[in-house]
């Protein structure tokens, strides 16, 4: 098994567990509330949304990751299509980010520069961060 199919599969792990919000409104909502520990949006979704969610990310320190169709994230995760989602547990997130760094041509290993510090992590730790 690939790491593209590993990826979707934690996706579809933490969503069982209750542990994802989607859609556009849901992801904002747990971004803009500090739970959301990683965000991440399709590939195919518009270069507005993509912007919107990079600026949000990088204002609240949330790690962002642009990955996947819009009909394979909805797929993982029992649904229709979905554009973005956040991971609001910071195990699966953490385990996600491993493997999305790992993944060959990932446009994350090529610039890390848009993933910034996790503020869900932080608020847990008390202000401290730990590397995801």
């Amino acid at each position: 098994m690939d790491d593209r199919q590993k990826i979707l599969n934690l996706i579809g792990l933490a969503t069982k567990a209750g542990k994802t919000a989607s859609g556009e409104y849901m992801t904002e909502k747990s971004v803009k509330a500090g739970k959301a520990s990683l965000v991440i949006v399709s590939e195919q979704a518009s270069d507005n949304t993509k912007k919107m969610f990079a600026n949000m990310c990088t204002y609240y320190e949330v790690p962002i990751y642009f990955f996947g169709e819009k009909d394979e994230l909805g797929h993982a995760m029992g649904k229709e299509m979905r554009a973005s989602l956040a991971i609001v547990d910071h195990g699966f997130a953490k385990a996600v980010v491993k493997l999305m760094n790992t993944k060959v041509g990932s446009e994350c290993e090529k610039d890390l520069s848009h993933l910034p510090v996790c503020a869900a992590e932080r608020a847990q730790n008390g202000g401290k961060h730990e590397s995801i």
